[in-house]
């Protein structure tokens, strides 16, 4: 009679202590609610060279023949080719063709008086002189639609890992002059890091085919600011 109080007493001292151990545990891991906590952010930008440009160039033409239309379209896609051929630094390749009809003015009749076909070629290289060289030589047969120039992904990511650097540390530098202001230290919480600003310069132009002489396209590359922010959270500590 005397040893069951006893055995139930020493149970309900491991449950107590248990408990006890378990709140103690996640009381240590649990911020204090008292702890202040403090949003920042901050940024930096680096300049990209513009040393990747693609350019596109196209033939339109319409005829009332579509067999006859894609044979002439094609015999001028295939000499582009032939033109860009010697250039091995640029990579050329065909960039979608497409053919639709041509309605006559009373369009509801659904009579086709004809067909319009558009193919376009694709240019991509990092030698400016050499790119705008052979534009010009295309824009004797081609119409140049747009030109894009911006930084190649190796440059870019070189230059992107730059300004990650920098905006770690601008963010590091505004932790520091937070917490020292309020005479405390502090403890990074939370680091978000976003990238921005890589937008690509289009020139777009226009040209007349059939061009006296092949002069060479006026193209300036430039650079372009690959910017990089990060946001987090501090936590001011004794």
């Amino acid at each position: 009679m005397t040893r069951r109080p006893q055995k139930r007493l020493s149970s309900v001292l491991v449950a107590v202590l248990l408990a006890g151990v378990a709140w103690s545990t996640h009381a240590a891991e649990t911020p204090s609610a008292a702890t202040a906590s403090i949003e920042l952010s901050a940024d930096a930008s680096r300049p990209a060279a513009n040393d990747l440009i693609v350019a596109i160039l196209y033939v339109e033409q319409a005829g009332t023949d579509a067999a006859a239309l894609a044979r002439q379209v094609n015999r001028n896609v295939a000499a582009a080719f032939d033109v860009a051929r010697p250039y091995t630094d640029i990579k050329a390749q065909s960039a979608g063709t497409s053919t639709w009809p041509v309605y006559g003015k009373n369009s509801s009749s659904g009579k086709i008086d004809g067909w319009r076909m558009r193919a376009e070629v694709r240019l991509e290289g990092r030698n400016l002189a050499a790119m705008s060289e052979l534009i010009g030589k295309l824009q004797a047969t081609l119409a140049l639609a747009q030109v894009n120039m911006q930084p190649a992904p190796d440059t870019r990511r070189k230059v992107l890992d730059e300004a990650t650097v920098d905006a770690i540390r601008a963010f590091e530098q505004r932790a520091a002059l937070v917490s020292s202001t309020l005479g405390k230290r502090y403890r990074i919480r939370q680091l978000n890091v976003a990238e921005s600003g890589h937008r690509p310069i289009y020139t777009r132009m226009r040209a007349a085919p059939m061009m006296a002489e092949a002069a060479p396209a006026p193209l300036e590359a430039g650079e372009t600011d690959v910017s990089v922010t990060i946001s987090g959270s501090i936590e001011l500590i004794d």
